[in-house]
C-alpha cells in the first residue's frame, strides 16, 4: 500500500510539473503574440506619424505661400491644441517641469499678443525679438531635429521654429497689417511696424525682452528651487533643465561642469542652469545684438533682422 501511495504521488508531481510547464509555454506563447502585435502597432503608428507629419508639413508651406496672413492663425490652433496635450504626456512621464521652460514663456506672450493685442507696436516688438532671438537660436543650441515619425519631436521643433515665421510674415507678408500702418505725408511702406526712433527701438527690442527674460529666470528658479524643491529631491525620476543640463554637463566634464561644483554638489543644478542661461540667452543678447560699428546705421542684429527682409529670412533659413 506504502509503494502504491507514492508511486501515486509521484504521478500528481509528474503531473503537475507537466500542467505548470503548458501554463508557461501557452503564456509565453501569448506574450509572444502580444509583443508581436505590440510591434505591429508601433510600426502601424510610426507609419501614420509619419504620414500626417509629412502632409502637415506640406500643407502648412503651401498656406505659408499662398495666405501668409492666416500663419499666425494657425500657429494659435497649434498652441491651444498640442501644448496641453504635451502637458498631459510630459505629466506621465514625469517631464512636466519642461513646461517651465522659457519657450513655453515666450509662446504664451506671443499668443497672447496674437489673440487680444494684434495691433500692439510695442509688445510686437518683444514678441519678434523673443521669436527671432532666443527661440530661433534654441534650435542650435538644445539640437533640435525634425524627425517626421516622432510626434514629440516634431511639436518641440515647432515650439521653436513656428513663432520665427509668424512674426517674420506678420513683419514682411501681411497685407493686412503694414497697409494701414504708415505715417502721414510718406509713402506707404511695405513693412509693419513703422519705426525710426533709436531709443524706442533700443527700450522695446533688446531692454524690455532683457527684463521680461529675467523676470522668467527668477520665477522659474522660485519653483523649481525654492517651492518644489523637496518634491524634486523626493523624487529622482522628474526631470528638470536643471537636471538635464547637469547630466549633459557631466557626460562632457566641460569647464562648466567644473565651474558649476564651485559651491558644493548640492548646489550644482543650480549654477549648471544659472551658466546654461548666460551662455545662451545673456550671451546672445550681449554679443549677438552688439551694435554694428557702422555710424549711419547704428543698428544690431535684431535691428537688422527687423529692417531688412533678406537677413531675415536668411536667418529663418540658418536656424532650420
Amino acid at each position: 500500500m506504502a509503494e502504491g501511495a507514492s508511486d501515486a504521488e509521484a504521478i500528481q508531481k509528474i503531473r503537475r510539473r507537466i500542467a505548470v510547464r503548458s501554463k508557461v509555454e501557452i503564456l509565453s506563447k501569448h506574450a509572444v503574440k502580444i509583443a508581436n502585435k505590440a510591434e505591429e502597432h508601433e510600426r502601424f503608428l510610426f507609419k501614420v506619424t509619419h504620414l500626417l507629419g509629412v502632409l502637415g508639413f506640406g500643407a502648412f508651406c503651401f498656406i505659408l505661400g499662398a495666405r501668409p496672413q492666416d500663419v499666425p492663425y494657425v500657429y494659435c490652433l497649434f498652441y491651444v491644441t498640442f501644448v496641453p496635450l504635451r502637458w498631459i504626456y510630459y505629466r506621465y512621464k514625469k517631464w512636466h517641469y519642461y513646461l517651465l521652460d522659457f519657450c513655453y514663456y515666450a509662446n504664451t506672450f506671443f499668443l497672447a499678443m496674437l489673440l487680444f493685442f494684434p495691433r500692439n507696436e510695442k509688445l510686437f516688438m518683444v514678441c519678434f525679438s523673443f521669436a527671432e532671438g532666443p527661440l530661433a537660436w534654441a534650435l542650435i543650441v538644445w539640437r533640435c531635429s525634425l524627425v517626421f515619425s516622432s510626434l514629440d519631436k516634431i511639436v518641440s521643433v515647432v515650439i521653436h521654429f513656428l513663432p520665427g515665421i509668424v512674426f517674420f510674415t506678420i513683419r514682411w507678408w501681411n497685407p493686412q497689417t503694414f497697409s494701414a500702418m504708415r505715417l502721414d505725408g510718406v509713402a506707404a511702406r511695405a513693412s509693419w511696424p513703422y519705426v525710426e526712433d533709436k531709443s524706442y527701438i533700443w527700450t522695446w527690442l533688446f531692454l524690455v525682452p532683457l527684463v521680461a527674460y529675467a523676470l522668467w529666470q527668477l520665477l522659474y528658479f522660485l519653483v523649481v528651487d525654492v517651492l518644489r524643491r523637496q518634491r524634486l529631491l523626493q523624487d529622482p525620476e522628474i526631470m528638470t533643465s536643471y537636471r538635464e543640463l547637469s547630466k549633459k554637463a557631466k557626460r562632457a566634464n566641460n569647464i562648466w561642469w567644473l565651474l558649476s561644483g564651485m559651491l558644493g554638489d548640492q548646489n550644482r543644478t543650480m549654477e549648471i542652469q544659472v551658466v546654461w542661461a548666460q551662455r545662451i540667452y545673456i550671451a546672445f543678447y550681449v554679443f549677438f545684438l552688439y551694435p554694428y560699428a557702422d555710424n549711419v546705421l547704428d543698428l544690431n542684429a535684431i535691428n537688422l533682422l527687423l529692417w531688412c527682409h533678406k537677413i531675415n529670412f536668411s536667418e529663418l533659413l540658418c536656424t532650420e
